[in-house]
């Protein structure tokens, strides 16, 4: 993807203003996480489709962001960020107002429009417009205001959902998004377009089972997760007697978690490559998740593992955008918006397999439910990068019998 404009670096302040909008857009898709059980008593459904207000989010991002993408692909970059958070902010009235479950499921779709158009687009300008030199730094720049959500944004919805009522969370994320479309639309420059991506591109990627396959892992690395992290306010309510603060402050520490598994997964790739980063990955998840169906356990015990579990879950993301960034260079973009709507078929799969589980089960299966997925999941990026490590081989080979003839 090549820009249009002269700038070979992004304006002053562009990218902790679209990182802002990353954090608000965090908090507004995940803070249904720190409110299941008071979504469940109030519109009178069971724990499993409260937590469907997750899945709904997720399903819609999944399959409309690539597409929107692809179709606002020649439209200026400062008006389809715009129009997407405003659509996030209508998604998040349509859900403050929700009368029952049904109408707050098309609220969550709406917002995940919204979002799947304000992320992957962002991600794409701030990489576009930063020298190749320093295209890391700005992309873990841009996507840090993800990782704060999920150390303040969401345990402060929480907070904010048990104290005044969850459909005041809702209302202070319309609020910080309508504030943000604002401030994208005076300070985002007018004029920002580049090489124009198309449904063709879209369809090109998902006719490629390599790039696919790459790109499905991680929504089965994220799925294994949310198994068990879509209904752990619940989870801590039965097995711990947790409340109000008692959830927060575990939200709390697993958002910190985050902040430190963002700055781990650059450190790994760095040190020890992207496919060798996520094994590792991939077998803490593997050894730490089915600890949750032992609880009760200490409560300092309980914070420590949240921790480093979401130290292992977050640093989960540098890794593979840097894999599937070699593996796609010529189509970036497409690339960047489905990886970010695998990030919510895995978070929608996840929900979904939890829901089950607890139905079949009970929340305390969560855990060893969790951790059985992260096997599969390690089994995928096996089989995955040897895929890639043929068609290598294969094209090397090719290239080899073209040179000597």
């Amino acid at each position: 993807m090549t820009s249009q404009t002269d700038t070979s670096r992004p304006p002053v302040g562009l990218i902790a203003l679209l990182s802002a909008c990353n954090f608000v857009i965090g908090m507004g898709a995940f803070v249904v996480i720190g409110m299941v059980p008071l979504l469940a008593s109030d519109l009178d459904v069971s724990t499993a489709a409260a937590g469907g207000a997750m899945t709904a989010y997720a399903l819609a991002y999944a399959v409309l962001s690539p597409i929107l993408v692809s179709v606002t692909g020649r439209i200026g970059r400062r008006r389809v960020i715009a129009a997407g958070m405003a659509i996030f902010a209508l998604g998040a009235l349509l859900a403050a107002l929700a009368p029952n479950v049904t109408i707050l499921y098309i609220a969550r779709a709406l917002a995940a429009a919204g979002a799947g158009v304000v992320t992957p687009v962002g991600a794409a300008v701030v990489m576009a417009l930063a020298a190749p030199a320093a295209q890391g730094k700005a992309i873990s720049a841009f996507y840090f205001g993800l990782t704060l959500s999920q150390v303040i944004g969401v345990p402060a919805g929480g907070w904010i959902a048990y104290t005044f009522g969850w459909r005041m969370a809702f209302w202070m994320v319309l609020a910080l998004a309508i504030l943000s479309a604002i401030l994208i639309w005076v300070r985002v420059p007018a004029g920002l377009r580049f090489t124009p991506v198309s449904l063709s591109d879209l369809g090109r990627a998902l006719k490629d089972g390599l790039i696919m396959g790459a790109v499905l892992f991680t929504a089965t690395f994220l799925g294994a997760i949310y198994i068990l992290f879509t209904y752990l306010a619940p989870l801590l309510e039965q097995t711990m007697g947790f409340g109000r603060d008692g959830i927060t402050l575990v939200l709390l520490v697993f958002g910190a978690g985050a902040v430190v598994g963002n700055l781990l997964g650059g450190f790994l790739t760095d040190r020890l490559g992207s496919v060798a980063s996520l094994v590792l990955l991939c077998l803490g998840q593997i050894i730490l998740m089915p600890i949750f169906s032992g609880l009760p356990l200490a409560p300092w015990m309980v914070l420590v593992l949240a921790f480093v579990w979401s130290a292992f879950g977050w640093s989960f993301m540098a890794p593979q955008q840097v894999r599937l960034m070699q593996l796609a260079p010529n189509l970036a973009g497409v690339v960047l918006a489905l990886n970010a709507a695998a990030i919510y078929v895995g978070t929608a799969s996840g929900s979904a397999v939890g829901g089950l589980v607890q139905t079949v089960g009970d929340l305390t299966w969560l855990g060893a439910a969790a951790g059985i997925a992260a096997l599969g999941a390690l089994g995928h990026l096996l089989w995955s990068h040897r895929a890639a490590n043929l068609r290598a081989a294969r094209q090397s080979n090719f290239q080899s019998a073209g040179t000597k003839l």
